[in-house]
């Protein structure tokens, strides 16, 4: 017994002794902290990686940047403003207007488009081997439908049957110079059509352009401002139609076109103080035409009319009109010639403007309206473009009408 707890005891002993032996070897065998690195200044950084900083594995989904919370303390960095970026403000294109000599003439063809039916029925009723009282009727009835009016119906009637009578046979080629040569009669060859623009005295020449709403008077103004500057003049263009919205912002979008310059009031403002200021600079710049642009009223409204009188007084407190032109609308036919009327009571009407007439048949308005006022039509208008205001020959529109 005593023997094996000795040898126990000895066992615990050499265990006990070995423990130490190796917890000693391993303390020996631990390796001295390595010593402080000094870095070397001279070296470029080194560059980061891509993900060094990220805390989660780079398999798991980013986040997008509305879930990334920026960092109190307002850490973002700072915002630099672009400095604002000037528009410059773009200077209008001056327009070269299409030459006036002769602009009718390239036009006929629209022109022609309208009034084939007038000129071609004519000639066809004319053509007839028996020229009964039915076919005189019936030319008749073809001429009223054009507005050409009563009263120069029968003239034209009466000298085509003397003619036709003279003539006996008639070919196609007769026919047609005959109806040519008596249209040009009716239309009226001898009327002084120009535009008077050149007072004998001193500039500038005046011009109102009056009518009824609808009628295209601004555009019309507009498109005759450059009629003008195609001619070699100089023009001022007064905004009086103060009571429609944008009027004058319209008026002086076409002056700006051509170069002309434009004198406008307040909206609502009286437009006899307008005409009056533009007559007024128009002098004072030494221009050759100061073109009037009216408020466009309506027949029936005798105050307005009375207004309209009033412009013209008090623009002639400067210098007398040289023009006052009536725009009336060619689609309008024998309303247009009760409008006239009116107005030549108020204004002394000097000219005619017509517009539209590419758009109706009824060209006879030209003959009609000639007739009533006693003043001839200065101008027509054949369509929307800016150049499309010719001034009016008789020989062209006749052709137009009888086709060639």
């Amino acid at each position: 017994m005593e023997i094996v707890i000795l040898a126990v005891v000895i066992a615990v002993v050499v265990i006990g002794a070995l423990g130490g032996l190796v917890i000693g070897s391993r303390r020996k065998k631990q390796l001295p902290p390595p010593p402080p690195v000094t870095p070397d200044i001279t070296a470029p950084p080194a560059e980061p990686h891509v993900g060094d900083e990220a805390e989660t594995p780079r398999d798991e989904t980013r986040r997008t940047i509305e879930e990334v919370d920026l960092p109190d303390g307002g850490t973002a960095p700072a915002t630099v403003e672009e400095p604002p970026v000037v528009e410059e403000l773009e200077i209008p294109q001056i327009e070269v207007p299409e030459p006036t000599a002769g602009r009718l003439v390239r036009l006929r063809a629209r022109l022609s488009r309208s009034q084939n039916a007038l000129g071609k029925g004519l000639l066809t009723l004319l053509s007839r081997e028996h020229l009964d009282e039915d076919t005189w009727e019936e030319i008749e009835d073809t001429l009223l439908t054009a507005d050409v009016g009563v009263q120069p119906t029968q003239e034209l009637v009466e000298r085509l049957r003397e003619r036709v009578k003279v003539l006996g046979t008639r070919t196609p080629d007769e026919l047609r110079t005959l109806l040519r040569e008596e249209l040009i009669t009716l239309v009226g060859p001898d009327m002084d059509r120009e535009v008077k623009t050149e007072p004998p005295n001193s500039k500038p020449g005046i011009v109102m352009v009056v009518g009824v709403n609808g009628t295209g008077k601004t555009t019309t103004t507009g498109k005759l401002a450059r009629v003008l500057v195609a001619d070699g003049r100089s023009v001022v263009l007064g905004a009086a139609d103060t009571f429609r919205a944008a009027a004058a912002d319209q008026l002086q979008t076409w002056g700006e076109r051509v170069g002309a310059h434009t004198v406008r009031g307040p909206e609502g403002g009286d437009p006899a103080s307008v005409a009056f200021d533009a007559v007024k600079e128009g002098k004072e710049m030494g221009s050759d035409v100061v073109l009037i642009d009216t408020a466009g009223r309506l027949h029936t409204k005798t105050g307005l009319m009375d207004e309209l009188g009033k412009v013209k007084r008090v623009v002639e407190k400067h210098a007398p009109l040289d023009e006052v032109l009536l725009v009336l609308d060619a689609t309008t036919g024998q309303n247009g010639l009760i409008q006239a009327r009116v107005f030549a009571e108020v204004v002394d009407i000097t000219g005619i403007v017509l517009t539209k007439l590419d758009g109706t048949a009824k060209g006879g308005i030209v003959v009609a309206v000639q007739r009533e006022l006693g003043v001839p039509v200065k101008l027509i208008g054949l369509g929307e473009g800016a150049d499309d205001l010719a001034p009016f020959e008789p020989a062209a529109f006749v052709d137009a009408l009888i086709g060639e």
